[in-house]
């Protein structure tokens, strides 16, 4: 038996009172619950430094977006940053494309909190 139906057949079993205690009760944790969820934090932009760097551009992006799990955007940074140490790409192509995947991945983070 789940919760949901444990919660039933104890429901069913109390008097027509206490039926509409509980439920007072719940439709008091239901408001409580809503009112004590986060909220999706905001990202704080930080504006792109002159001839910044694409680590930097990394470390910026980290700060504007502390609430996405840097594990996920690990290989795909890792990556781009391969592309401009070792295949010589323009640092600011770069630094372009790694902004494109953190405001995706903030895009999805938002998208995932808010269901």
């Amino acid at each position: 038996m789940n919760d949901e139906q444990n919660l039933v057949e104890r429901f069913r079993a109390l008097s027509a009172g206490q039926q509409a205690l509980l439920l007072e009760f719940a439709e008091f944790l239901a408001q409580r619950g809503a009112a004590a969820e986060p909220q999706p934090a905001a990202p704080v932009p930080e504006p792109r430094a002159a001839n910044e760097t694409v680590v930097k551009a990394i470390q910026r992006l980290t700060r504007i977006y502390p609430m996405l799990d840097r594990r996920k955007l690990l290989a795909e940074t890792s990556r781009c940053v391969e592309q401009h140490v070792i295949h010589g790409r323009d640092a600011a192509e770069v630094i372009t494309e790694i902004e494109i995947i953190f405001a995706q991945h903030y895009d999805n983070y938002r998208q995932l909190t808010n269901s």
